[in-house]
């Protein structure tokens, strides 16, 4: 069949665009971001362009069957860059896949649309309370698809918990250079909350899920998160354990640290946004039950298994973006002020 996968340049684009041309399928790639992976540049028709671009979202859909819109705009971008992409990006990709009476929209949502809940596992029919501009986009990004839905498309929405795995980096990458550098790591709170991940090839799975099995089955709602996780302590602990510098993470007060990076942001001397450090320190976990059930959804990754995969990506590939920063998943961020607290680490 032939894909179209928006932000196919990005982190989750392009372990999708691997995944499809590994099954046989046509992908054609729709990223205002260039490119630029040799191993799949030749086998994918690469199109750089904006979501919010109407010509550029009608060009990049002739010819295909199954559209895969995980294209964002992160945390880290402003408000105006979130809401014109996320929601008035997804309006624009209904709107055309409505016109070329595309297949399957298979829309990559986030469990960020949950919001700070006081009640754990988060099913899919919780009540939506999005924190901050993306949480809130996300929300009205998924209303934008089920009016697609109501007029009669198949249109399966993945809420995914935070994933990683080759080619992330972003907030993890802080993590990963001070345990590569023989650091110990800080915890918001004690580090006993259970904090759910995800791996970046489970979420190809059961995106594909969505493309192989019957339309009545998957045109619904699915969360999508890891089957095994413990505290957040245990969890990131593999990480410097296969380090191997004998360090340990290290659990700080939780008020007066949240407290402190609410000003740094303020400043722009932090990275860390209000949805990393306000959530940080609670559990947070959706049941996966309905992914199991109805997709048959089987995760081969623990979270700890996710993050030491993650770091070995990160020690492998190290040298081709160690002098680079952003704000996108792709690459690291600027670690701020917090380069100065790894020095007591």
């Amino acid at each position: 069949m032939k894909f179209l996968v928006t932000g196919g340049a990005g982190f989750l684009g392009i372990n999708l665009v691997r995944h499809l041309l590994e099954r046989g399928h046509e992908v054609t790639s729709l990223d205002i971001a260039d490119f630029t992976y040799e191993d799949v540049k030749d086998k994918t028709k690469i199109i750089v362009g904006d979501i919010r671009d109407p010509e550029d979202v009608n060009k990049a859909m002739e010819g295909i069957d199954i559209v895969i819109h995980t294209a964002a705009a992160l945390p880290l971008y402003t408000p105006e860059e979130i809401f014109s992409t996320d929601i008035e990006g997804t309006r624009i990709l209904c709107e055309a896949a409505e016109k070329h009476n595309i297949q399957r929209f298979i829309h990559i949502s986030s469990t960020a649309v949950y919001g700070i809940p006081d009640h754990h596992p988060l099913y899919e029919n919780d009540k939506l309370d999005g924190v901050g501009p993306y949480g809130k986009a996300k929300i009205k990004a998924e209303e934008e698809c089920l009016k697609l839905r109501e007029k009669g498309f198949c249109v399966p929405i993945i809420r995914p918990k935070s994933f990683i795995g080759p080619e992330r980096l972003g907030v993890f990458a802080l993590f990963y250079d001070w345990a590569k550098d023989g650091k110990g790591f800080p915890m918001i709170g004690n580090g006993k909350n259970r904090y759910q991940l995800l791996d970046v090839e489970d979420l190809c799975d059961a995106i594909y899920k969505c493309v192989e099995l019957d339309k009545e089955i998957v045109n619904d709602i699915f969360n999508i998160g890891a089957k095994e996780f413990a505290t957040m302590k245990e969890d990131y602990q593999a990480v410097l354990d296969y380090a191997g510098h004998g360090k340990k993470i290290k659990g700080l007060p939780e008020k007066p640290i949240i407290y402190t990076l609410r000003i740094l942001e303020a400043l722009k001397l932090s990275p860390l946004y209000k949805w990393v450090y306000e959530t940080a320190s609670k559990d947070s976990f959706v049941s996966i039950e309905k992914a199991e059930e109805k997709l048959g959804y089987k995760p081969k990754f623990s979270n700890q298994d996710a993050l030491v995969r993650n770091y070995k990506w990160y020690l492998d590939n190290l040298h081709t973006f160690e002098n680079s920063s952003g704000i996108s998943h792709r690459v690291p961020w600027k670690q701020g002020i917090l380069k100065v607290a790894k020095m007591f680490f």
